[in-house]
């Protein structure tokens, strides 16, 4: 039997987790996958999932975190600086992969520009991404660093240059579902694009605030099961077979 699994903290409603065992079900994969909420990441428990598994996601807030324990990273993986999938101790990064997939169809030939929200590892992946498909990320950040925008900075002038706004933040996810990023909604328009990575609630407090503003939207569904996918395609590709 194959045993996958996720860590992260909370864990509290796993997306991951119900699509692979769905599809381990219903493709007659002999595996398992499970849930690994750590408060904490140390090297005793990473070494014990490392040897135990055949492979892991890895969700907020540990995707740059867990680098340090890992043997060595992928080409991607090293170019973005976050990890979202673990494979024989090597860290992979299917994040970009699932993202580009979800928004590039949904892209105006206006859209030139973009803002960030959160300075995570979701994030690290969304820029490498908008970069691919060759749009300029600007970061904004409550604690800004040089390069870098402060939600104070978001003004009418900025929202018109910026028609993406992504938010790469956990704000407005379940069960804090009444929050979400401060950014003046009043500057939003309908040639704004607002993305959430939050896919939990399906419609997030700043997808509905961009939506009443004539804004397209878009959550993080389709992001996660292209993610899920590509990971699997790493998890499977040396035979690993887990067939009944």
């Amino acid at each position: 039997m194959g045993h996958f699994g996720i860590i992260g903290n909370p864990l509290i409603h796993s997306f991951s987790a119900k699509y692979f065992n769905e599809k381990f079900s219903r493709e007659h994969i002999d595996a398992e996958y499970s849930l690994y909420p750590l408060s904490e990441l140390t090297s005793e428990r990473v070494n014990e999932l490392l040897d135990t598994l055949d492979g892991f996601n890895v969700t907020f807030p540990y995707k740059e975190a867990i680098i340090p324990f890992l043997d060595a990273l992928d080409p991607t993986a090293q170019e973005i600086g976050a990890v979202n999938v673990v494979h024989k101790r090597v860290g992979y990064n299917t994040d970009c992969t699932g993202f580009i997939a979800s928004i590039r169809p949904l892209l105006r030939p206006f859209d030139r520009q973009a803002l960030v929200l959160g300075t995570g590892g979701a994030s690290k992946a969304v820029c490498h991404g908008l970069r691919l498909l060759g749009i300029h990320p600007t970061l904004v950040s409550r604690t800004p660093q040089v390069g870098q925008m402060s939600y104070g900075e978001l003004n009418d002038d900025v929202l018109v240059a910026h028609t993406v706004i992504i938010n790469c933040t956990p704000l407005g996810m379940y069960p804090e579902i009444d929050t979400c990023p401060p950014i003046p909604f009043e500057h939003v328009t309908a040639r704004h694009l607002l993305f959430d990575c939050v896919y939990n609630p399906e419609e997030t407090l700043f997808l509905q605030r961009g939506k009443a503003q004539g804004a397209t939207i878009q959550n993080g569904k389709e992001m996660l099961i292209g993610q899920a996918q590509e990971a699997w395609k790493i998890w499977s590709k040396e035979h690993l077979k887990f067939e009944i």
